[in-house]
């Protein structure tokens, strides 16, 4: 039994004639009802009920119906499938991302993609934390990038690296002759902070809590350009992802220093949305991805 077979019965139960049925599947309406008459002498029984308006299953013949969908629609799958994995991966994928690591830490990953997947094109959207989950859960991007993931409904998240943060500060600044300096030597002093939603900030309030530290944040911003300019203006000194700042520290115009208690990072993520198929271009990126954070371990 060929799929052809199976496929001339299902358009004549769907278009309800065989005359159709023969011009979808570029045949004649004699073919049609050759290969229906075989089905029937196959399974001993009538599968169609022919009357002179209409052809409609009989209670045999639904059930076939029902069982051959299933397997045509496999079938195509597979098919595409196949095309697919014979053809170069080619395609736009959006990536919604926290501007502090979208502006500085996907450079390897586009380099990693290139070499790869020339045809694939990442393109990125730079969105809050909070929008970035939406976008990942209504389908406006394949995959997100947040700092401090957390479980969502919805979303799977995957590990992706993390940033080590810095005290930052501008070169006129009393810090700035330091070799490293304390949690203690940050309390009080006039401090550029993130805005309160975003996860890096509730971070860096519940570390300084721990402490029994105060933080002084005389600004606020959603932005790690912004904080960074303030900071450069000498308005006060930020607690920033390291690979935010090396364009400023090359020029001089900030510099960077360790924490005197021994390293701080951050977790970065990458959200997927739960149950979501993901086409080619879009599991070459997420392998972009991978690739690079171990080419750098």
């Amino acid at each position: 039994m060929q799929l052809e077979s199976l496929k001339m019965f299902c358009d004549v139960v769907e278009t309800g004639s065989f005359s159709r049925a023969a011009q979808l599947n570029h045949v004649t309406q004699s073919a049609v009802s050759q290969q229906i008459r075989a089905l029937e002498n196959r399974y001993e029984q009538k599968l169609l009920s022919r009357s002179a308006r209409q052809v409609t299953p009989t209670p045999a013949g639904e059930r076939l119906f029902r069982g051959c969908k299933e397997i045509l629609a496999r079938f195509a799958e597979v098919e595409q499938e196949i095309r697919e994995q014979a053809a170069e991966v080619q395609g736009t994928t959006t990536v919604s991302t926290i501007y502090s690591v979208g502006l500085h830490e996907l450079q390897s990953v586009q380099k990693q993609l290139l070499k790869t997947h020339p045809k694939v094109n990442m393109r990125l959207n730079y969105r809050r934390n909070d929008q970035v989950y939406d976008d990942v859960i209504l389908g406006a991007a394949e995959i997100g990038i947040v700092a401090y993931p957390q479980p969502r409904a919805g979303v799977d998240i995957l590990p992706f690296r993390d940033d080590k943060l810095a005290v930052v500060c501008a070169p006129s600044h009393p810090f700035s002759s330091k070799a490293k300096v304390s949690l203690t030597a940050l309390s009080g002093v006039p401090f550029i902070a993130f805005d309160r939603e975003a996860p890096t900030r509730k971070a860096l309030d519940r570390l300084f809590r721990e402490k029994n530290l105060d933080l002084n944040p005389v600004m606020e911003m959603d932005n790690v350009e912004t904080i960074k300019r303030a900071v450069e203006m000498g308005l006060g000194v930020a607690i920033l992802p390291l690979s935010t700042c090396q364009a400023e520290v090359q020029a001089n115009s900030l510099m960077v220093k360790p924490f005197a208690e021994g390293p701080v990072s951050r977790p970065i993520g990458l959200l997927i949305r739960k149950g979501k198929y993901l086409d080619r271009a879009s599991a070459a990126v997420l392998d972009a991805f991978k690739l690079a954070t171990a080419s750098e371990e």
